[in-house]
Order: C-alpha cells, then structure tokens, then sequence
C-alpha cells in the first residue's frame, strides 16, 4: 500500500524538503473509526480535536455534523520546537514539558468529547508522552474518547509518519506527512499501562502492523 506513497516522495525531492501532507491518499479500513463515527453521527454538538496538520477535509466533516474542531499538530510542535533547554549532569536532555504543553495544547479551558489522536503517541520525545497523554485527560468531558492508532514495529514502511483524513464510510484516508521518525512501538500493556487512569479501552483488529484503540475518558 505505501510503496506508492515511496515512489511519489522520491520524485517530489529530499525528505527535507517536505511540509505537511504530500502525495495522494490511500484509504485504509477502521474498525474504530467505523465504531467512532457512529456516535459522531449519533450525538450533534460535540467539540472534537484532530491532531495532526491541518485538514480541510476533517474539519469539513466534523462540522458537517454539529460538531466543533480544534487543530493540534502536536507532533510538528514538539520535533520542530526547540523545546530542549539542556542537559542534566548525567548528560540527559532536559525538556521544557510546560512550555510544550501550553504552546500545543492550550485550550483555554474548553473541555471536548473526541480526540483524534491518531499516531501521534508513536512519534512524540519520550519526555512528552506521558505529559500530553495527562494533559488530554484533564481536557475531556467524562465518557469522552480518544481515537488512537499505534504502530507494532519500528521498522517497515508503514511506519512512515502520516496524516490521516476522514470519510464518511468505515476507512480513513492516509497521505504521507513530514518524515518525523517514529520513536517507539507500543504493546497492548503498553498501552494500557499510560492509559491507566481512564475507564474504558476498546482494541480493534488490524492487519497491517497497527494496533486501533478507543479510549474512554
């Protein structure tokens, strides 16, 4: 599925050279994103927020449906931001959690119902991890969820970093994004070990090397 995606990068110039989204879409199938979409559809006047670069094609969805969306691009924010202010004495990078926080996910105090996480976990410094995971939780109504992909493996072209885009059917269409390399892979107790807090964790099968969860506020 990706090698097309592969193929468009190498004619469009070095991976540096690439700002947000590029190339064309390929849809993937969702059984969480199947299972989300019926309660975005069900329940009119939700705020929702969609990590990721700017999307017309989600915010046009979402607001087609009652719903409210505020854009994060957290991963763009943490490995572009200069965000490390140091080192420790044991030569261990020293970050500047807060300032993150309160530069990519400052809400003002609004609190959603919809986190389209996506793999954003997958990409992020371990140092901001835990941070944005807590700091979602505090944002969110109870019964609020969270869509979240997470990579199996670390190596493969599937582990490029991409953008993901709604449709009204049960897949997503996904389209290659800033070459950010992806930090780590997440196990199921992984998984649920930073999730701990929340009440409710629903897996859903997939076959390409990506795990599909519905977190509950």
């Amino acid at each position: 599925m990706l090698n097309r995606w592969f193929a468009k990068k190498e004619e469009s110039g070095s991976a540096a050279s690439i700002q947000g989204p590029t190339g064309p879409r390929v849809p993937r199938h969702s059984g969480a994103w199947a299972a989300l979409r019926r309660r975005l559809q069900a329940e009119p006047g939700l705020r929702a927020i969609d990590v990721g670069y700017t999307s017309p094609t989600n915010i046009n969805y979402l607001t087609g449906l009652g719903h409210s969306v505020f854009m994060a691009d957290v991963v763009t924010d943490a490995c572009t931001g200069d965000w490390q202010t140091g080192v420790d004495e044991d030569g261990n990078p020293i970050w500047d959690v807060e300032g993150f926080l309160s530069h990519a996910l400052d809400f003002s105090g609004r609190m959603f119902d919809v986190v389209l996480l996506w793999t954003t976990l997958d990409y992020l410094p371990e140092p901001l991890v835990v941070p944005v995971v807590d700091r979602l939780y505090q944002s969110m109504n109870l019964d609020g969820q969270i869509l979240a992909f997470f990579h199996t493996r670390t190596q493969g072209e599937e582990t490029a970093h991409c953008r993901f885009h709604l449709t009204d059917g049960d897949d997503v269409d996904i389209q290659m994004a800033q070459p950010f390399p992806i930090q780590r892979a997440f196990t199921n107790r992984s998984i649920e070990r930073l999730f701990t807090a929340w009440s409710g964790y629903r897996q859903f099968l997939a076959k390409d090397g990506v795990s599909e969860v519905i977190i509950t506020r």
